[in-house]
């Protein structure tokens, strides 16, 4: 095994707790189970890593194999990157076609490699059919960078992708001109999404969290939930505060459901629009240049940021304001396919 390779593995394994090191051991599948038993994991960390790394060179652990060790790591904290979603089209007129993953990797890691001599690009299939790509960079002339790698988590026959954010943007435009030819779309956009949970933003492009109005409790009718009035108020002014707190109560329900929400920490969005007035002679009528504005908003948990935004009628402005920007988004036609955070848009 060579001692580039044997490094490799050995600072990978030392980011691993030891509370997660046999699971994660297991789940890479190179060292065999009668392997793992030698080794004794109570003992000092420097140990068992050198137990392991002694293991490894008797199986002649190879790049690939060090690489996978450090994608599996990477899944099982993924909170430890952020994460950018990218979204993919197809040309006019062009059908879905029958994904094959051996076309798509071989095409995936030609393209990369044309463009830049020095890159290593390593794959993991999940059983939740999601392909994650580590993309080890290098130039002309030094190697690759085993230890500022680039992920990617592509979900085949979807258009999206998920990359963690990297410093060496400038490699940006090749990934996504790899991933764009390899699944055989036309386009590639990055959408403004971003966070430090996968899943959540995976729930939210793929529309998998609850906004419906079948919830676990929408049986129970609206007046027999707790609205937190206090009874030695006057009469009138409960009646007043009662109707306006079950609306609030229904619109929050029916927008963002009864569950916890996606945990999103960044969103931003795009308004362009020309003004529009009857009064002559105004500066701005004469404008020919359409207005443009960027909205940003960041939480460490976003949606649920919004969400408590309701009692205090806020949201609702908000909300309109969202709707507005994506449906005026630039080149977004179509307002469902901007960013649909919001199903009453």
């Amino acid at each position: 095994m060579d001692e580039t390779v044997a490094e490799f593995i050995k600072r990978t394994i030392l980011k691993i707790p030891m509370n997660e090191l046999t699971t994660i051991l297991k789940a890479w599948d190179f060292l065999s189970e009668n392997q793992l038993q030698t080794v004794n994991f109570r003992q000092r960390k420097e140990s068992v890593v050198q137990h392991l790394i002694h293991l490894c060179e008797e199986k002649r652990a190879s790049l690939n194999d060090a690489a996978l060790l450090d994608i599996i790591y990477t899944q099982f904290h993924q909170h430890q990157k952020v994460w950018d979603v990218f979204q993919m089209s197809k040309g006019p007129g062009e059908d879905v076609d029958l994904f094959d993953m051996k076309q798509f990797k071989n095409s995936f890691k030609k393209i990369l490699q044309r463009a830049l001599k020095n890159v290593t690009v390593s794959f993991r299939e999940t059983e939740e059919n999601a392909i994650w790509i580590r993309i080890a960079w290098g130039t002309q002339y030094t190697k690759p960078n085993q230890y500022k790698p680039t992920y990617v988590v592509y979900y085949p026959q979807t258009p999206y992708a998920f990359k963690s954010s990297s410093t060496l943007r400038r490699n940006t435009p090749l990934l996504g001109q790899a991933l764009t030819i390899a699944s055989k779309h036309h386009q590639i956009v990055k959408m403004d999404l971003r966070s430090r949970y996968l899943d959540s933003l995976k729930a939210i492009v793929f529309k998998q969290y609850n906004q419906t109005f079948e919830t676990h409790n929408s049986t129970t009718p609206l007046q027999e939930r707790s609205l937190g009035l206090d009874i030695n108020m006057d009469s009138r002014i409960i009646h007043e505060n009662k109707v306006e707190k079950e609306r609030v109560q229904r619109i929050t329900q029916e927008t963002f459901g009864d569950y916890s929400q996606p945990q999103l920490e960044f969103a931003q969005y795009k308004l362009e629009t020309k003004f529009k007035s009857d009064l002559n002679g105004s500066i701005l009528a004469e404008r020919e240049e359409p207005l443009r504005c960027l909205i940003k908003f960041s939480s460490p948990h976003l949606l649920e940021a919004l969400k408590s935004l309701a009692p205090a009628a806020l949201f609702s402005r908000i909300q309109k304001l969202l709707c507005y920007s994506a449906s005026h988004s630039q080149g977004t036609q179509d307002p469902s396919s901007y960013i649909p955070l919001y199903p009453r848009c």
